[in-house]
């Protein structure tokens, strides 16, 4: 399971710093691109904090606690079956949270740009390595109901 976590997270880190590359060289800071009026909208904006702006301005804590995140994470993947959801679960994981790492590293915050509204409420602006941790979350939780994180029966 590890070399196929490595591939994918290596494949998420590679998505998410391009896109964040190109945004930032299209956009300036706070500027915004319509790309389905009223919905969905491309906008540049740096995050100080963590998902939903959470500890923001407090960096160095995010950083030392994004360490401590992954070391938990290589530490608990070993209880896991070894199967393709477990390893998209962790690949997911680790790519998401060690490409916003670099931003948080390289630049004190994370650079953000998938700006949505839906029914009149803008959502918090996200990049695609917070979706790869979400969706890894989500099908953690997944094999944790299904008994995967237990050596139980794997599934594929």
């Amino acid at each position: 399971m590890n070399k196929k976590v490595c591939i994918l997270g290596i494949v998420i880190i590679l998505l998410d710093q391009i896109s964040k590359n190109i945004i930032s060289s299209i956009l300036s800071l706070g500027k915004s691109i319509k790309v389905i009026k009223d919905f969905f909208y491309l906008t540049y904006v740096h995050n100080f904090g963590g998902a939903w702006s959470i500890f923001n301005n407090r960096v160095p804590l995010l950083v030392i606690a994004t360490f401590v995140i992954i070391f938990i994470l290589i530490k608990y993947m070993d209880k896991f079956k070894i199967n393709k959801r477990n390893a998209l679960a962790f690949g997911l994981l680790f790519g998401g949270i060690i490409s916003n790492l670099i931003d948080r590293i390289c630049f004190g915050y994370v650079k953000d740009f998938l700006d949505f509204k839906i029914f009149n409420y803008n959502y918090p602006v996200f990049n695609i390595a917070d979706i790869a941790i979400v969706v890894g979350v989500f099908l953690m939780i997944i094999a944790i109901i299904k008994g995967e994180d237990k050596n139980g029966t794997s599934s594929n």
